[in-house]
Protein backbone atom coordinates (compact mmCIF):
# COMPACT_ATOMS: atom_id res chain seq x y z
CA UNK A 1 0.00 0.00 0.00
CA UNK A 2 1.56 3.40 -0.95
CA UNK A 3 2.63 5.66 1.89
CA UNK A 4 0.47 8.73 2.54
CA UNK A 5 2.20 12.10 2.47
CA UNK A 6 1.33 14.39 5.40
CA UNK A 7 1.01 18.01 4.30
CA UNK A 8 1.23 21.05 6.61
CA UNK A 9 2.93 21.56 9.98
CA UNK A 10 2.89 19.35 13.02
CA UNK A 11 1.56 20.68 16.32
CA UNK A 12 5.10 20.88 17.70
CA UNK A 13 6.27 22.97 14.76
CA UNK A 14 3.32 25.35 15.18
CA UNK A 15 4.04 25.74 18.89
CA UNK A 16 7.73 26.48 18.25
CA UNK A 17 6.85 29.06 15.57
CA UNK A 18 4.27 30.71 17.84
CA UNK A 19 6.77 30.84 20.71
CA UNK A 20 9.35 32.58 18.53
CA UNK A 21 6.72 35.07 17.36
CA UNK A 22 5.66 35.88 20.92
CA UNK A 23 9.28 36.34 22.01
CA UNK A 24 9.94 38.70 19.10
CA UNK A 25 6.78 40.69 19.93
CA UNK A 26 7.90 41.00 23.55
CA UNK A 27 11.40 42.14 22.60
CA UNK A 28 10.00 44.67 20.12
CA UNK A 29 7.57 46.07 22.71
CA UNK A 30 10.33 46.47 25.30
CA UNK A 31 12.58 48.17 22.74
CA UNK A 32 9.87 50.56 21.60
CA UNK A 33 8.41 51.32 25.04
CA UNK A 34 10.63 54.38 25.69
CA UNK A 35 9.63 55.86 22.33
CA UNK A 36 5.97 55.15 23.07
CA UNK A 37 6.23 56.83 26.48
CA UNK A 38 7.97 59.83 24.90
CA UNK A 39 5.26 60.03 22.24
CA UNK A 40 2.53 60.15 24.91
CA UNK A 41 4.37 62.84 26.86
CA UNK A 42 4.81 64.90 23.70
CA UNK A 43 1.10 64.49 22.93
CA UNK A 44 0.09 65.70 26.42
CA UNK A 45 2.44 68.68 26.16
CA UNK A 46 1.30 69.63 22.65
CA UNK A 47 -2.37 69.33 23.61
CA UNK A 48 -1.95 71.52 26.69
CA UNK A 49 0.05 74.15 24.83
CA UNK A 50 -2.46 74.18 21.95
CA UNK A 51 -5.48 74.48 24.26
CA UNK A 52 -3.99 77.50 26.02
CA UNK A 53 -2.72 79.29 22.93
CA UNK A 54 -5.85 78.68 20.87
CA UNK A 55 -8.08 79.87 23.71
CA UNK A 56 -6.03 83.03 24.24
CA UNK A 57 -6.27 83.72 20.52
CA UNK A 58 -10.06 83.24 20.66
CA UNK A 59 -10.33 85.73 23.54
CA UNK A 60 -8.40 88.32 21.54
CA UNK A 61 -10.09 87.82 18.16
CA UNK A 62 -13.63 87.40 19.57
CA UNK A 63 -13.24 90.11 22.25
CA UNK A 64 -14.74 87.88 24.95
CA UNK A 65 -13.60 86.03 28.06
CA UNK A 66 -12.59 82.39 27.69
CA UNK A 67 -11.87 79.95 30.50
CA UNK A 68 -9.40 77.05 30.40
CA UNK A 69 -10.10 74.52 33.19
CA UNK A 70 -7.74 71.67 34.05
CA UNK A 71 -9.21 68.47 35.55
CA UNK A 72 -12.67 70.09 35.85
CA UNK A 73 -15.22 68.46 38.16
CA UNK A 74 -17.36 65.83 36.47
CA UNK A 75 -14.75 64.98 33.82
CA UNK A 76 -12.07 62.26 33.73
CA UNK A 77 -8.61 63.17 34.99
CA UNK A 78 -6.48 64.62 32.23
CA UNK A 79 -9.32 66.69 30.74
CA UNK A 80 -8.88 70.28 29.60
CA UNK A 81 -12.18 72.15 29.29
CA UNK A 82 -12.57 75.39 27.36
CA UNK A 83 -15.56 77.61 28.21
CA UNK A 84 -16.91 80.92 26.91
CA UNK A 85 -18.43 83.71 28.97
CA UNK A 86 -21.11 85.48 26.88
CA UNK A 87 -21.12 89.25 27.39
CA UNK A 88 -23.49 90.94 29.80
CA UNK A 89 -26.78 91.87 28.18
CA UNK A 90 -27.83 95.48 28.70
CA UNK A 91 -30.42 95.64 31.48
CA UNK A 92 -29.68 92.09 32.73
CA UNK A 93 -28.99 91.62 36.42
CA UNK A 94 -26.32 88.95 35.88
CA UNK A 95 -24.04 87.70 33.13
CA UNK A 96 -25.39 84.81 31.00
CA UNK A 97 -24.29 81.28 32.00
CA UNK A 98 -20.86 80.14 30.89
CA UNK A 99 -20.99 77.89 27.82
CA UNK A 100 -18.70 74.97 27.04
CA UNK A 101 -16.72 75.36 23.84
CA UNK A 102 -14.50 72.30 23.69
CA UNK A 103 -12.72 69.61 25.70
CA UNK A 104 -9.31 68.05 25.20
CA UNK A 105 -7.80 64.92 26.75
CA UNK A 106 -4.19 63.96 27.34
CA UNK A 107 -3.01 60.30 27.19
CA UNK A 108 -4.15 58.24 30.17
CA UNK A 109 -0.60 57.33 31.26
CA UNK A 110 0.33 61.03 31.57
CA UNK A 111 -1.14 63.12 34.38
CA UNK A 112 -1.17 66.70 35.57
CA UNK A 113 1.05 65.97 38.54
CA UNK A 114 4.33 66.63 40.34
CA UNK A 115 6.93 64.16 41.57
CA UNK A 116 9.67 64.05 44.15
CA UNK A 117 12.85 65.29 42.54
CA UNK A 118 11.31 68.17 40.65
CA UNK A 119 13.41 71.36 41.01
CA UNK A 120 12.51 73.51 43.99
CA UNK A 121 12.35 76.54 41.68
CA UNK A 122 9.28 76.47 39.45
CA UNK A 123 9.74 77.39 35.76
CA UNK A 124 9.40 81.14 35.24
CA UNK A 125 9.16 81.40 39.03
CA UNK A 126 5.39 80.83 38.91
CA UNK A 127 3.71 78.73 41.58
CA UNK A 128 5.21 76.90 44.54
CA UNK A 129 6.75 74.04 42.55
CA UNK A 130 4.74 71.44 44.49
CA UNK A 131 1.23 71.91 43.07
CA UNK A 132 0.37 70.27 39.73
CA UNK A 133 -2.00 73.00 38.51
CA UNK A 134 -1.16 76.29 40.15
CA UNK A 135 -2.66 79.60 38.95
CA UNK A 136 -2.07 81.50 42.19
CA UNK A 137 -4.77 81.24 44.86
CA UNK A 138 -8.20 82.36 45.97
CA UNK A 139 -8.89 81.98 49.70
CA UNK A 140 -5.66 79.98 50.00
CA UNK A 141 -6.64 77.43 47.36
CA UNK A 142 -4.58 77.17 44.11
CA UNK A 143 -6.76 77.80 41.06
CA UNK A 144 -7.10 75.04 38.44
CA UNK A 145 -8.25 77.44 35.74
CA UNK A 146 -7.22 80.60 33.93
CA UNK A 147 -9.38 83.19 32.15
CA UNK A 148 -8.08 84.86 29.01
CA UNK A 149 -9.40 88.38 28.41
CA UNK A 150 -9.72 90.31 25.12
CA UNK A 151 -6.45 92.15 25.83
CA UNK A 152 -4.68 88.76 25.95
CA UNK A 153 -4.03 88.86 29.68
CA UNK A 154 -4.59 85.91 32.02
CA UNK A 155 -6.83 86.54 35.03
CA UNK A 156 -9.13 84.81 37.49
CA UNK A 157 -12.93 85.12 37.47
CA UNK A 158 -12.68 88.21 39.69
CA UNK A 159 -10.51 90.12 37.25
CA UNK A 160 -7.20 89.68 39.11
CA UNK A 161 -4.09 89.01 37.02
CA UNK A 162 -2.81 85.47 37.62
CA UNK A 163 0.38 83.77 36.55
CA UNK A 164 0.63 80.01 36.79
CA UNK A 165 2.12 76.67 35.82
CA UNK A 166 0.83 73.23 34.79
CA UNK A 167 3.03 70.15 35.23
CA UNK A 168 2.74 66.95 33.17
CA UNK A 169 4.51 63.74 34.14
CA UNK A 170 4.40 59.96 34.02
CA UNK A 171 4.36 58.65 37.57
CA UNK A 172 7.17 56.13 37.93
CA UNK A 173 10.84 55.67 38.75
CA UNK A 174 12.04 58.46 36.43
CA UNK A 175 11.02 62.10 36.45
CA UNK A 176 12.43 62.62 32.95
CA UNK A 177 11.19 63.90 30.55
CA UNK A 178 8.37 65.61 32.45
CA UNK A 179 6.97 68.82 30.96
CA UNK A 180 5.52 72.09 32.17
CA UNK A 181 3.66 75.04 30.67
CA UNK A 182 3.66 78.52 32.22
CA UNK A 183 1.29 81.45 31.70
CA UNK A 184 2.22 85.03 32.60
CA UNK A 185 -0.79 86.99 33.79
CA UNK A 186 0.07 90.49 32.60
CA UNK A 187 0.49 89.55 28.94
CA UNK A 188 -0.87 86.00 28.72
CA UNK A 189 2.51 84.84 27.42
CA UNK A 190 2.64 81.03 27.26
CA UNK A 191 5.88 79.08 27.50
CA UNK A 192 6.69 75.37 27.31
CA UNK A 193 9.34 73.59 29.40
CA UNK A 194 10.92 70.15 29.65
CA UNK A 195 12.72 68.65 32.63
CA UNK A 196 16.33 67.92 31.76
CA UNK A 197 19.45 66.89 33.62
CA UNK A 198 22.20 69.48 33.49
CA UNK A 199 25.43 68.65 35.27
CA UNK A 200 23.54 65.97 37.19
CA UNK A 201 20.89 68.40 38.41
CA UNK A 202 17.20 68.34 37.37
CA UNK A 203 16.54 71.64 35.59
CA UNK A 204 13.58 73.11 33.70
CA UNK A 205 14.70 74.03 30.19
CA UNK A 206 12.54 76.21 27.96
CA UNK A 207 11.31 74.52 24.78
Amino acid sequence: MPARNNNGFSLLELMITLSFALIMCGVTFIALRPQLDQSHMNSAYDTTLMALRNTRNLAITQSHEYYVNFNPAGFPAGTIQVEYQPPLVVGALAAPPIQQVNTYSIPADVTFNVQAGFPAAAPDGFGSGVTAIDFETQAGVPLNYVVFYPDGSAQDNLGNLVSGVIYMTRLGPSIYPSRAVTVWGATGRIRGWRLDQLAGVATWVQQ
